[in-house]
C-alpha cells in the first residue's frame, strides 16, 4: 500500500521539532492502518480491462481473476480470456518482509511459464501503463510516511500522504503522494512522481460493499484506472462478477497451472 527557515528563538525550533516527527508518526499510523485493510481470503471475479490512448482509442481485454490471502499475503491469478493477450496467464505471490513477490507468466507462443526476473521490474506489463514493478506489494516499513494534511478527493474525505522509499533502488519512483478514504482506509488516489514530476495516477473510480459466502463485508475497488501522463495511455480494469471468500483449490496458485490451465 512505506522546511527551512531562520528561527528566532530555541523554544520555536523545538516547538517545530516536535510538530515534524508528529506528522511523520501520524503518516506511519495510517499507512499502517491501510497495510492492515481487510481482505477477502479468497476471490473469484471477472475483470474487464481497457487501455485507451489520449484519444479514448484501444482495445479491451477479458481476465479471469482468483486470489487467496494466507496469513496476511496475498496470491494472485489473472488469466487472459479474450484479446490480444488471450491464453496468457500470469501469477504473483507475496512474500514476507521486504522480499520481492514471485512472479512467473506463461505466454502461448512459447507453451510454458517463467519466472519475470527483478530486473524486468520496469517493464510494461503486457502493455498496459503498469509495469512488474507497480504490480507488486510493498510492505509498509520500506517507506517513509508524512501526513500532509486533511483533504477532500474525488468526492472522498480523505488523508493526504506522502510516501519516500527508505532504499531508493526498491522503488521505481522518487516518492508517491497518496490520498486516503478515512471511511474505509483504502487508497484512492495516487500520483507517483520522478524528478519531481508526475509520470503516473491511479485513480479508484468505485468502492463497493460487497459480502462473501461466509457472511463477511468487504470494501471493494470495482473500478481502477492507471494513467500515464506523459503519453496520456490509461488502463482500466472493471470487476464485473465476483465471488468472494468461496473456497479455491491451492493448486490454482502454482506455476503448474500456469502451464496447463487446470
Amino acid at each position: 500500500m512505506k522546511m527551512t527557515s531562520k528561527i528566532a528563538c530555541i523554544a520555536s525550533a523545538v516547538l517545530l521539532s516536535a510538530t515534524a516527527a508528529f506528522a511523520d508518526q501520524k503518516g506511519y499510523d495510517i499507512m499502517k492502518e491501510v497495510s492492515d485493510f481487510k481482505r477477502p481470503a479468497f476471490s473469484h471475479t471477472a475483470v474487464k480491462m481497457i487501455l485507451a490512448d489520449k484519444n479514448g482509442k484501444g482495445e479491451e481485454w477479458g481476465v479471469e481473476e482468483y486470489g487467496k490471502n494466507e496469513n496476511d499475503l496475498t496470491s494472485v491469478v489473472m488469466i487472459f480470456k479474450t484479446g490480444s493477450k488471450k491464453g496468457t496467464r500470469f501469477l504473483q505471490i507475496e512474500n514476507e518482509g521486504t522480499k520481492p513477490d514471485d512472479k512467473f507468466i506463461y505466454l502461448p507462443s512459447l507453451k510454458q511459464s517463467r519466472r519475470v526476473n527483478s530486473s524486468e521490474g520496469s517493464k510494461s506489463f503486457l502493455g498496459t501503463d503498469a509495469t512488474y514493478d507497480d504490480l507488486s506489494s510493498r510492505d509498509v516499513d520500506e517507506d517513509e510516511h508524512t501526513y500532509i494534511k486533511d483533504e477532500q478527493k474525488n468526492g472522498y474525505d480523505c488523508y493526504q500522504i506522502r510516501e519516500d522509499p527508505k532504499d531508493k533502488s526498491s522503488s521505481q519512483y522518487d516518492y508517491r503522494i497518496t490520498w486516503i478514504d478515512k471511511k474505509t482506509m483504502y487508497p484512492i488516489y495516487t500520483e507517483m512522481y520522478k524528478k519531481g514530476k508526475l509520470v503516473k495516477t491511479l485513480t479508484v473510480n468505485k468502492i463497493e460493499k460487497r459480502t462473501g459466502v461466509t457472511g463477511v463485508s468487504y470494501d471493494i475497488p470495482m473500478s481502477t484506472t492507471l494513467k500515464d501522463m506523459e503519453t496520456g495511455h490509461s488502463t482500466t480494469m472493471q470487476i464485473g462478477q465476483i465471488e468472494i471468500d468461496k473456497k479455491l483449490d491451492a493448486r490454482i496458485f502454482t506455476q503448474n497451472f500456469l502451464n496447463t490451465g487446470k
